[in-house]
Formats: structure tokens, C-alpha cells, sequence
């Protein structure tokens, strides 16, 4: 809050040279998240050919590090805030570069589970601290709104960067080389990082208390587990015991944060109307899109029969409509209202994935094309805007447990998307009647089936695929339909919830 500054310390903090400089560093952080979580989606037949997981686990495989960041984004902005934005940025950036070479050579199912759970730790430091400083770099809310905008639209210039990155090099390569390309983005980072961004932290931050840590991990870990497991496999006493333990340390972190004297996670954040409405927001919003997007790669080249690098082209209007709207978000938002551009950007991604129920096999691309287009464009303007209004409700000193909450938000959004709206397509593929000798793996995964095909008969192989692009068709029109409903909702409610909200008077 600008208000909060002395004038002299404003002036000098809106003046402060390299700024910009430090914002380019920042958003290659952000660049580096955005490719690995799109090339995982590209990569995900050939793992599923080479791994051979099950449809469980490559279920698990695609969320187990929504999971872990999840519950970790929370701890790891507030330790930003205590021992320095920057340390821990520098330090999360190394061992996400690190830990992306054991992805790339990962040999079992467990394996590779096991390195995006450390991946999703490592994650958890870098989203948080580059918002937080971004807050800390850019007192102005003017600046500072487009600063957000070039930090989302990086974003969004990464998933598109990814799949036509990841979809040349699963061409010319093996699947693990994906993994790769994070390693340049983070030694020029870390590099460049080192002499460009300025250090900040809160000054009376309190301790780090351990114990809230593991609350928060337990509590989001168990809940978004049972929900995903009982979304797949029904109501069993494991996910239920799961749920009950994390619902029941969720109580415990929330309990133990309103006694603290400096708690891991000010709770009194939630009281402001336009903090709590942009966070529910992002994340119905990304629950609602992110069936699509995990599944989307799959139905592009295993249904449609498009190369790696096609597929990662076929994607290119979402991200490139998404970079447009964040970067004039905050003028529109000032034009016009939060919650005009907030709610209209939801109505439009809605409307979009409503347009997706009607594609078929061999629909033409100038309709997925359009539709991706206008989910983009939407999601740009939302997402921007509500970044906005979360840093700008908060006072500097905790822009970094903000900012985990913002990310948290989305994490668990994406976590709880893939579980029940991936859940939904997976349980409609497996149910898919195929031609006497259809082996049972061809029933666990498209590319399962891709796979098995290829050891029969001609005339058997083109009936199995057959009958299991169009399961796997229609299981994605369920998940685009129930994410259309979702948005939907979601747009209504934030025209309630952000009402009266202005990036002016917040800033």
C-alpha cells in the first residue's frame, strides 16, 4: 500500500533504477514453471509408452506436483518473507534446474512420481517470491499493474513456448530431453539474478514455526488425495480416512495461525472481500479449465493423429491470447471495473469450453483453434487483474505469504481439476466396449490402447482405436461440459464478491 510509505521512501522505491531489469529476471522464474507444466502434458504418451504406468499413476504423475506445491506454497512465501525473496528464489531456481534432470531420467512409474513431488517443492519457492517482489519493486499501482501483466503474460507465453519447444524436441529426441530445457532458463536466472535483484523481506517476521509447516502440507496433501481417490475409484474407507486427517489439520493450521502472535499465514488476510473473491476465483477457475488443459495434448495427437511439434502449434492461441490480455488488464480493469473485466474473462473461458463439448474425432481445427483463442483471452484478463488486486490488498511486509495464498489457489485449483475432471474422462474411457482380444491394458489409457494396437491384428487394431478415441471423445465432452459449468458459476460470483474493488484505491 503506497499510503503506508513514507513520501521520500516512495519516491525513491518508484525510481529505483533497474527495476525493469529485475522483472525480466523475475519472469524467467516464471518462464521456467510454464514450460515444465506444458511439456508434461506433451510428454505424456511417450512416458505412457515407456513407463508403462497405470492409468492411476499417470494420473499421479500429472498432479502428484500440484499436490506437493499446494501445500507448500503457503510455507515457502512465508519463509520468503523471513530469510529474503531473493535468497529463496536463487536458491528454489537451483534446485528446480537440479531436480529436472531426474525427471528427464526417470525409468519407473515411482521414479518419475517421485521426482515431480520434489519437483513441486522446489516449485514452491519460485511463484511465491517473484510476485512478492514484484510488490516490493513496483510501489506505483500503474506500474505495478503492468508488471503483473508482463508476469502473467510470460506465463502464458510459456505454455506456448513449451509445447512447440517440447513438441521439436520429442521429435528429433527421447521424452526425458523436455525436461532439459530448464536448465539454460535456470543458469541465466541464477546468474543474472545474483547482481539484478534486490533483496527485501519482512523486518519483524517472527519465527518459522515448524509445526504450521507440517499442518498446512498434511492438511492439503490428505484433502486433495481423498478427493481425487474418490473421485476415481468411489467411496472407500483409505481416501475417506485421508480426507478426515486433512480436513482435521486444516482446522489445526487455521486454529493455530489466529493464536500466534506471528503466524505463518495472517488469517485476517481473508477478511478483505476483494482478497477472498480474487482467490476463490482463480481457484474455480483453474479447476474448471484444467481437465482440458491436461488432456487436451492427448486428444490432439493420440485422436487426431497430429505430430508433437503440430500439437504444440495446434495450442499457440490460448497462450498467445492470454499475452495480449494480460498486458492491457489493468487499463481495461481501470476503464472499466474489476469485476466487469474479471467476470466477462470467466463468461468467455465458460462459453469457450461449453463450444468444446461438440468436438468430435475429426472436427476441424479453425473450431478448437477459435475456442482456445477466447479461453486465452479470457483467462488473461482474469487471472492478471485478480494477481492485482491480491497484492495490492496486502501491506509489502507480507506480499510473499499473499502471493503463496494466490498460488495456492491455483495449485490446488489445477490439483483438484485434473482429480475430478480427469477422473471423469478416465472413468468414461475405461468403460469403452472394444472387438473380442482386446487386451485389459487397453483399457487404463489412450495411449495404453495406442500401444497395444500396435501388436494386433490390422482389422482388430483399427476397431480398438476406434472405440476408444470415441470413449476417450466423449469422456472429454463430460469434463469440458461440468468446466463450462464451473466458469460459468465462477463469473457470477465474482461480479458479487468484487464489487466495488478498484486497482486505484487498493494500490
Amino acid at each position: 500500500m503506497t499510503s503506508t510509505l513514507q513520501p521520500a521512501r516512495a519516491a525513491e522505491a518508484e525510481q529505483r533504477p533497474g527495476r525493469w531489469l529485475a522483472l525480466c529476471v523475475l519472469v524467467l522464474a516464471v518462464l521456467l514453471v510454464a514450460v515444465d507444466a506444458t511439456v508434461l502434458g506433451l510428454a505424456t504418451p511417450y512416458i505412457s509408452e515407456d513407463l508403462n504406468p497405470s492409468g492411476t499413476q499417470l494420473l499421479w504423475i500429472g498432479d502428484v506436483y500440484s499436490f506437493v506445491i499446494a501445500g507448500l506454497l503457503v510455507s515457502m512465501g512465508s519463509l520468503g518473507d523471513r530469510i529474503g525473496r531473493k535468497r529463496i528464489l536463487l536458491g528454489g531456481a537451483t534446485a528446480f534446474g537440479a531436480i529436472s534432470v531426474l525427471n528427464a531420467y526417470a525409468t519407473t512409474p515411482e521414479l518419475m512420481i517421485l521426482a515431480r513431488a520434489l519437483l513441486g517443492v522446489a516449485g514452491a519457492t519460485l511463484m511465491p517470491a517473484t510476485l512478492a517482489l514484484i510488490r516490493n519493486l513496483f510501489h506505483d499501482p500503474r506500474e505495478r499493474s503492468l508488471a503483473v501483466g508482463i508476469w502473467g503474460a510470460t506465463a502464458s507465453a510459456g505454455t506456448a513456448v513449451g509445447p512447440i519447444a517440447g513438441g521439436f524436441l520429442l521429435e528429433h529426441f527421447w521424452w526425458g530431453s523436455v525436461f532439459l530445457i530448464n536448465l539454460p532458463v535456470m543458469a541465466v536466472l541464477v546468474l543474472v539474478g545474483i547482481r539484478t535483484l534486490p533483496e527485501s523481506r519482512n523486518p519483524n517476521p517472527g519465527p518459522w514455526d515448524l509445526a504450521s509447516v507440517l499442518l498446512s502440507l498434511v492438511g492439503m496433501i490428505g484433502v486433495v488425495y481423498a478427493v481425487k481417490e474418490l473421485a476415481t475409484h468411489g467411496v472407500t474407507w483409505p481416501p475417506l480416512a485421508a480426507g478426515l486427517l486433512g480436513a482435521a489439520a486444516l482446522y489445526g493450521f487455521v486454529h493455530r495461525q489466529l493464536t500466534m502472535p506471528a503466524p505463518l499465514l495472517d488469517m485476517r488476510l481473508f477478511r478483505h472481500r476483494g482478497f477472498s473473491g480474487a482467490v476463490l476465483a482463480d481457484l474455480l477457475t483453474v479447476l474448471g479449465m484444467s481437465g482440458l488443459v491436461f488432456f487436451l495434448s492427448q486428444y490432439l495427437q493420440l485422436v487426431q493423429g497430429r505430430r508433437p511439434f503440430e500439437a504444440g502449434l495446434a495450442e499457440l492461441p490460448a497462450a498467445v491470447g492470454a499475452v495480449v490480455a494480460g498486458l492491457i488488464a489493468g487499463g481495461a480493469a481501470r476503464r472499466f471495473s474489476v469485476r466487469a473485466v474479471v467476470s466477462g474473462g470467466l463468461a468467455a473461458v465458460g462459453l469457450a469450453l461449453a463450444v468444446l463439448t461438440t468436438l468430435g474425432t475429426s472436427t476441424g481445427y479453425p473450431v478448437l483453434g477459435a475456442a482456445l483463442l477466447v479461453v486465452g483471452i479470457g483467462a488473461g484478463f482474469s487471472f492478471t487483474v485478480t494477481a492485482d488486486v491480491i497484492l495490492s490488498s496486502v501491506p509489502k511486509e507480507q506480499a510473499g505469504a499473499a502471493s503463496a495464498v494466490s498460488e495456492t489457489a491455483y495449485e490446488l485449483g489445477a490439483a483438484l481439476g485434473i482429480a475430478l475432471l480427469g477422473s471423469i474422462v478416465t472413468g468414461v474411457y475405461r468403460d469403452f466396449t472394444g472387438p473380442a482380444g482386446t487386451p485389459p491394458q487397453a483399457h487404463e489409457s489412450l495411449g495404453a490402447a495406442v500401444e497395444a494396437a500396435t501388436k494386433m491384428p490390422p482389422h482388430t487394431a483399427d476397431q480398438v482405436l476406434e472405440a476408444a478415441r470415441e470413449s476417450f471423445v466423449h469422456g472429454l465432452h463430460l469434463a469440458s461440459g461440468a468446466g463450462a459449468a464451473v466458469l460459468l458459476g465462477t463469473a457470477a460470483t465474482a461480479w458479487f464478491l468484487l464489487k466495488g474493488q478498484n486497482l486505484e484505491s487498493a494500490g
